[in-house]
């Protein structure tokens, strides 16, 4: 994926460019592009696994009406860790922290950030990958290994989200 920053970067307005040259001033609005940049990057990864958890409950329906009762425990465990995920990308501190926030981010810990969401990104392909799985399972001898490869996925990407919140507090 492009990087966001740059992109964002690129589309300031020459007044913002002219400010930009001001001492102290350009460290400021780099900072805040930055921010918009995180709440870009972080708006996306909670729309697109937004739409897998969509998906996910699609899914619960078929396999309601194709008789496959004794699986939607392991479907409903799947689309709980996908919401808990997404309310926690949403609730998460910015990558950038403004002069009295409590918790300070600084430079270089922004880079680990961005390192974090840009593989939580990814990983969207991994989960709509092991949702079609399952989509393909149903009524399938198949289908109890495709819930637990979801649920592993999606427990993957609780852990790695929680691993960026260190980044914040170390």
């Amino acid at each position: 994926m492009a990087d966001l920053f740059q992109k964002i970067t690129d589309a300031k307005s020459l007044v913002e460019k002219i400010a930009g040259k001001i001492p102290g001033f350009g460290g400021y609005l780099e900072k805040e592009t930055r921010r918009d940049a995180d709440k870009l990057l972080r708006d996306t990864i909670v729309n697109r696994y937004g739409e897998q958890l969509s998906r996910v409950s699609t899914l619960q329906t078929q396999l309601i009406s194709s008789g496959g009762i004794e699986h939607i425990d392991d479907l409903q465990d799947a689309a709980t860790r996908m919401q808990r995920f997404i309310d926690m990308v949403k609730t998460a501190a910015y990558g950038y922290s403004g002069f009295l926030d409590a918790v300070k981010v600084k430079e270089d810990e922004l880079a680990k950030l961005y390192t974090f969401d840009n593989m939580l990104l990814e990983n969207v392909a991994k989960v709509a990958s092991a949702v079609d799985n399952i989509e393909a399972s149903i009524g399938s001898d198949g289908l109890p290994a495709a819930l637990r490869n979801l649920v592993t996925i999606v427990a993957d990407c609780n852990t790695t989200f929680e691993r960026r919140k260190e980044v914040l507090l170390s």
